[in-house]
């Protein structure tokens, strides 16, 4: 297979530009409800003109679609890097959802702003399709538990742990008893 293409100045140039407008939105996240977050606050954030900012995210509603995503292939990335040598089961899932809602807790005005935007149609889809790939990638978890609906278990799971992140978020803090519960519905049990 051959090497792919270098990229070239003007295309790093432009990757730059586009983490810019990203990095200025998630930053914007910490202090401005959604409502408030336009291409004219985001540019000025960015120090870029309203030009560049459309020639990277054609409307706005493709712009939170980016937030959504870059918050969370990063957090997928540590997550990744956690449970890389954990075989799969319950340590691993308790590993990943601590750190879940680790970062969910530090980052909560960002992590509130992402699900204010799933009102969004596109924010929304993006959801959707990040909750079943991750669903996709919890079934072996779930079937080392022993779960004979693996994928639906999955899918619960990641609701479930949502929610927790969201009632964490409002409380401001850990809450040690909800996570305690969540590492409980993951235990294995004696048959």
């Amino acid at each position: 297979m051959p090497d792919p293409a270098p990229v070239t100045q003007r295309a790093a140039a432009a990757a730059r530009t586009r983490d810019a407008l990203l990095e200025a939105g998630l930053t914007l996240a910490e202090r401005i409800p959604l409502p408030r977050i336009s291409a004219n606050v985001v540019v000025a954030a960015a120090g870029v003109s309203k030009g560049t900012f459309f020639h990277h995210f054609p409307t706005r509603a493709d712009y939170l679609v980016a937030l959504h995503e870059t918050f969370h292939d990063r957090l997928e990335r540590e997550i990744a890097t956690l449970a890389r040598d954990c075989p799969p089961g319950p340590e691993r899932l308790h590993k990943a959802t601590e750190l879940y809602l680790d970062r969910c807790l530090r980052d909560a005005s960002v992590r509130t702003l992402l699900i204010d935007a799933r009102t969004e149609p596109g924010v929304a889809q993006a959801a959707q399709h990040r909750t079943d790939a991750t669903a996709e990638h919890l079934i072996p978890d779930f079937t080392a538990l022993g779960s004979a609906t693996p994928r639906a278990s999955a899918q619960l799971w990641i609701r479930l742990v949502r929610e927790a992140a969201l009632l964490e978020a409002d409380a401001g803090h850990r809450l040690e008893a909800l996570r305690a519960a969540l590492a409980d519905f993951v235990r294995p049990t004696r048959r």
